[in-house]
């Protein structure tokens, strides 16, 4: 299950207790602590996600093209000694 669904569903949960009561403090202290543990972990967007990748992609198509060409022109060099 995806990190945004559980702080969905524990948000939705939070809600649902603390809608009845005359808690909202402690909903605002909960949520505070949630959001911090959340923060502690090293997560990214799925659309920057994506993008990276497909940064990552452009990259290694770039650097196949170099190795490739590097390759041709020590082929035509020669052997090295």
């Amino acid at each position: 299950m995806p990190a945004a669904k559980v702080v969905e569903e524990v948000n939705a949960k939070l809600s649902e207790l603390f809608a009845a009561g005359p808690t909202r403090d402690l909903e605002k202290n909960l949520r505070a602590l949630l959001a911090a543990a959340l923060a502690r972990f090293d997560l990214v967007a799925r659309e920057e996600f994506d993008i990276q990748a497909k940064v990552l992609a452009r990259a290694r198509e770039k650097l196949a093209a170099l190795e490739a060409r590097v390759a041709e022109l020590e082929a035509k060099l020669g052997p090295r000694e």
